[in-house]
Formats: structure tokens, sequence, C-alpha cells
């Protein structure tokens, strides 16, 4: 919990203690902490750099706990302050690099990244980074970055970016595919399928891109794409591959009661996961019923619309709303 200022486990618990007995000796601490005497002192000393303990004047070999509210405030004010000039020396970086890169060369507008550990790191940081909205195409195919699951995403969408991403339909088909679909929609992601995605890609506020590289036997490589043409162009066909797709709508299935004149939750999950491309039988599997269940209610689905085709019904649904399109 304490990390943040600058101590390690061991540490932290140092602290603490000290903070309950308010004085101890060394062994006696070491012996509470189940740490050698040495590592114990070495503890004590990090904790009396940082303001937080001090050697007693009155016993010798004795140390005291500084009192939290005032030694932690004061660590934790210095560290808002270097944080507020780090802010700002960020914001003058990216002020002078906006300056230097109004008429950027060729080769500065592409970055090659090698290695599946640089892959990642650029990747989080484009996450981290973005402000408004990031966009994903997402293949079955795995290549360098993840595509759903991945904290930095996480933080993200907490801190209010929005997320349009379009996934393969062989997404759902994978071991964790429907698990990670559901986490993206429940952070409020709009997520479409289609049948295969032209490349997988990643797109932050509309000024960086990211597209892995395709490479037999070679280690994970990715080009990260500044504003330019390039960039224009990807964004071009993000949106383009967006339009295409279907949205995908997946819910608690089986929670809602069966109503007369109109489909009910489990009805819509089964028809978008339908069009999603996906079979009765793997419906059945994903929605935990019986496949019979899922074809009566495909059959119920037509008979209250009026069809006699899957799709006719399709399209029917897009017609009265049952599925945004």
């Amino acid at each position: 919990m304490l990390g943040a200022i600058g101590l390690d486990e061991g540490q932290e618990s140092a602290y603490r203690t000290l903070v309950a007995l308010g004085a101890a000796e060394v062994p006696d601490l070491a012996h509470r902490l189940a740490l050698p005497v040495p590592q114990a002192e070495r503890a004590l000393r990090h904790l009396e750099r940082q303001g937080l303990a001090a050697r007693s004047s009155a016993r010798p070999g004795r140390w005291v706990a500084a009192p939290p509210g005032v030694a932690l405030g004061a660590l934790l004010t210095r560290q808002r302050h270097e944080l507020e000039q780090a802010e700002l020396a960020a914001a003058l970086l990216a002020q002078e690099y906006r300056a230097e890169a109004s008429e950027p060369a060729v080769h500065d507008l592409v970055e090659v990244v090698q290695g599946a550990g640089a892959v990642a790191h650029r990747f989080h940081q484009l996450q981290l980074g973005a402000v408004e909205e990031v966009c994903a195409l997402v293949s079955g195919r795995p290549q360098g970055a993840t595509g759903t699951d991945n904290e930095a995403e996480d933080r993200a969408a907490a801190r209010g970016v929005a997320h349009r991403v379009v996934i393969e339909r062989e997404v759902l088909s994978l071991p964790r595919g429907i698990r990670e679909v559901s986490t993206a929609l429940a952070r409020g992601e709009r997520v479409r399928v289609t049948g295969q995605v032209p490349a997988k890609l990643v797109i932050a506020d509309r000024t960086l891109a990211m597209v892995p590289l395709v490479s037999r036997g070679a280690e994970p490589s990715a080009l990260v794409v500044h504003a330019s043409g390039l960039l224009e162009s990807l964004l071009g066909l993000f949106e383009a591959v967006w339009r295409e797709s279907l949205p995908l709508r997946l819910g608690a299935a089986g929670t809602a009661e069966e109503s007369g004149g109109t489909p009910d939750a489990t009805d819509l999950e089964i028809l978008s996961l339908l069009l999603a491309g996906m079979t009765d039988a793997s419906v059945a599997k994903h929605l935990e019923l019986g496949l019979r269940t899922v074809q009566r209610r495909v059959k119920g689905l037509m008979e209250l619309s009026g069809v006699t085709t899957r799709l006719q019904l399709g399209w029917h649904a897009y017609e009265r709303g049952w599925v945004a399109r």
C-alpha cells in the first residue's frame, strides 16, 4: 500500500510494526518480522532516510516511529510536487515535439518495435496515453500485443476513454473468447464482429496507430505509425471494417422470463450470436442451453416475425430494432 512513496514490502512491514509498538530494539523488531537482524537494520535505516523512523535519544539501540500523519503527509506532499513538475516537463516536451514535428522527416513517421517485451510495452503506452478513443481490429491469431485482455485497457476505460473494437468471428470460439468479449462489453466498450479483419490494428486518439508485423519464426515486431497519410489510410480502413461489421450483444442468459409479444433477453442474445456467425450448437454451449431449446427459440422468433427463413429473420430483427446495426 505504501509502495507509491518508495517503501518495499519489508520496509512497510517494519514501519507498521514500529507504529504499533511505538518503539522497539532491532533484535525484537527482527524477531517480529521474521527477518535476519542485518536486514531489519537496513529497513530501519531506509525508514530513517525517509523521515519515518529515528533512533531513540534516551535509549541507544532503540528505534521510534515518526507520527504517520506528519511523516507520511510530508512524503505525499513531496511526491505530489514531483508529479506536478513531471507533468509540466511532459507538457513542455510535448509542445516542443509538436513544434519540431510540424514538417517531420519521412523516417520519423514510422517506428519499428522489435521483441515481445518491447511490443507489449509500446502497446501499453499507447493505451495508457489515450485520452478520447481507442479503435482496434482484433484477429483470432495471436500476434504480440493482446486485444481485449490487458490491464492498460481496463485503466483507460476507467478514465472514460471510449473503445470501438471489431473482432473476428474466430475470437468467439477461442477458450476465453466469449469471456473476454463479455468483460469488454461490461466496461462499456462497443464491440462488433466480422468474418475476418484485414489486419490487427490499434489506433489511439486518431493520432497514433500500432500494427503488428507478421513474421514466421521471428520474434514479434510492430509498426508504430504517427500522424501522416499512412495513419489516415489506417483510420479509413478501420472505419470501413466497422461499418460493415455486426454489433455483438451478450448478456446474462436465461435471466429474463418469456414474454408473449416480444423477444426476451435470451432470445435477443441467441439472435445476436447467430448473426455473429456462431452455430446453434456453439450458441447452446455458450448459453448453457440445450440444442433443442436454442432451435425452439429460433423457431419461435421466426413465427413471431412471420418469416420462413433465418435470413429473413435477420433482416426482420434489424427492421424491428431487436439488434442494432
